[in-house]
């Protein structure tokens, strides 16, 4: 609106309409129409009473306050169709022309067509500055620049992602370089982040990478379990950024291209041959960066840090949060699952049933519905590794684990002497014991199918036969009723004088070929 007090009081001091029309910034024809219609009307500065200047022109320029006969664009609708891809304000305009032929309306010009859509859009970019509280927010994220790493072995230059964490109030960032995203990376980077702070803010920004989030949405979105379960290791809350929204999280925003230049660029003409070297001089630009003073306020970041915000995190838990791999896995029939060509034991019931492993460098944990079920030393080395609790087995198969030879022995000699020399000379037929346990079990197993006196005889029978009988000897004596044939004495042995009651006796004469 045309600043008609602001031209008055002007006029009424003397000043020339150039001089009016460069300090109001409105035009010299403008000026002076107002200052004539003010002496038509009889306005005067001082005024009698305060008047706007929405007043003075329903005075001096009724005309002005009518409405026109032209159509009003609508804005709104303009504003969404802007937003597609090849949509221009003069292919809006012809629509809304031929709009208004259609509807037999007076469109406007061009130029007003877009003074409306202008003035609207204004409103629609305005922004808010939102004031954080100390430790309230952190915000990470990768920086687009690399640095660069030099292979002492081959040469190769390799390129590490910077990683960067800000804290909202302070502007206080972190800075650590590593050789990929992956979550290793992304959830360490987080842990050394809180031990440099010494704290933890009470949310988290991150950006939308799949390390972090697994599925996108502004209402409810779905965090990665690994990263999850950090966040609630130090008692903060992960809010994703909008997706296309640097303005979510602005000052890592800015922070990422400042340490690019302080930082990364500042690095540039020197070669580092390991990680650590090019952490240790990272560190020390930090330092130099977060010393550096503000240039509109007093103070630097890290004199605000450690006045306002470094009280304020929360203090850090007894131990760093310790990296776990979430995976899924299915009980099998023998109530084991197998995970890194690993087996681990659960309790037999759920056998059949999905269940969630987390695995950390020392310790596999198994859980279902949220519920752990069962926990183990992670195995390493040769692979097929059997890792079983007693208490995960069925009862029938707990007493398979107190098989030895004290209780196989002390079975035996429940039934009879023979039969405990039997076993023990079944057990020290192999080199390893345990290989003949399954023989020992089925022995005496026989007791239970033909009796344990039956048992006893087939061993004594079979102990006379060989010093070392098998478990396949005493089974065909029982099965051939051997045991049960018991040896008769021939009162009168046969001597030569019994033989000449026979015919045909041939002496040795005769079998020595002598006539």
């Amino acid at each position: 609106m045309t600043k008609y007090r602001e031209i008055l009081r002007l006029n009424s001091q003397g000043i020339s309409q150039r001089g009016i029309a460069a300090s109001c910034q409105c035009s010299r024809n403008t000026i002076s129409a107002v200052i004539k219609r003010a002496d038509e009307c009889g306005i005067s500065w001082p005024f009698q009473k305060d008047m706007s200047d929405g007043e003075l022109q329903e005075l001096m320029f009724p005309e002005k306050a009518l409405s026109t006969s032209r159509k009003v664009p609508d804005s709104e609708y303009i504003h969404k169709e802007m937003a597609k891809s090849g949509v221009t304000l003069s292919l809006l305009w012809n629509e809304y022309c031929e709009q208004c032929r259609l509807s037999n309306e007076i469109p406007l010009m061009y130029s007003q067509f877009c003074r409306y859509y202008r003035k609207y859009a204004s409103t629609k970019k305005a922004t808010m500055h939102i004031h954080r509280k100390p430790g309230e927010q952190m915000e990470v994220d990768w920086a687009g620049q690399t640095a660069e790493i030099v292979d002492p072995n081959t040469g190769e230059v390799l390129q590490a992602s910077v990683f960067v964490a800000v804290l909202f109030c302070s502007q206080y960032a972190y800075v650590e370089a590593f050789l990929s995203q992956k979550q290793e990376c992304w959830i360490g980077a987080h842990v050394n982040a809180y031990q440099f702070f010494g704290g933890a803010t009470r949310i988290l920004i991150p950006d939308n990478l799949k390390t972090g989030v697994d599925k996108v949405s502004w209402y409810t979105p779905t965090i990665n379990k690994t990263y999850h379960e950090m966040a609630e290791h130090y008692s903060t809350a992960v809010i994703p950024a909008r997706v296309r929204k640097p303005k979510d999280k602005p000052n890592v925003e800015g922070v990422v291209g400042i340490i690019s230049t302080w930082i990364i660029a500042a690095l540039r003409n020197q070669q580092f041959f390991s990680l650590r070297e090019l952490n240790e001089a990272i560190l020390e630009k930090l330092y130099e960066f977060n010393s550096k003073p503000f240039q509109k306020k007093m103070g630097s970041r890290l004199s605000v840090f450690l006045e306002e915000e470094k009280s304020a995190l929360i203090p850090l838990p007894a131990t760093p949060y310790e990296l776990a791999l979430w995976k899924t896995a299915t009980v099998q029939f023998n109530y084991h699952i197998s995970v890194e060509k690993m087996h681990y034991s659960v309790p037999y019931e759920y056998i059949k049933h999905k269940v969630d492993v987390r695995m950390t460098r020392n310790v596999v944990e198994v859980f279902f519905n949220n519920h752990r079920i069962a926990s183990h030393v992670r195995c390493y080395g040769r692979v097929g590794q059997y890792s079983t609790v007693v208490e995960h087995m069925p009862e029938d198969h707990k007493s398979y684990t107190t098989w030895n030879s004290e209780r196989f022995i002390s079975w035996a000699k429940g039934i009879g002497p023979n039969t405990s020399i039997a076993i023990k000379a079944i057990l020290s037929t192999h080199k390893i014991e345990q290989q003949g346990y399954k023989s020992c079990m089925g022995l005496l197993k026989l007791a239970d199918k033909y009796s344990v006196t039956r048992v006893e005889a087939a061993c004594k029978k079979a102990l006379s036969y060989t010093p070392r009988p098998s478990y396949k000897n005493v089974q065909t004596i029982l099965k051939t009723g051997q045991d049960r044939v018991t040896e008769e004495k021939d009162p009168t042995p046969i001597t030569n004088e019994n033989t000449v009651n026979f015919g045909f006796t041939r002496g040795a004469g005769y079998y020595g070929g002598n006539e």
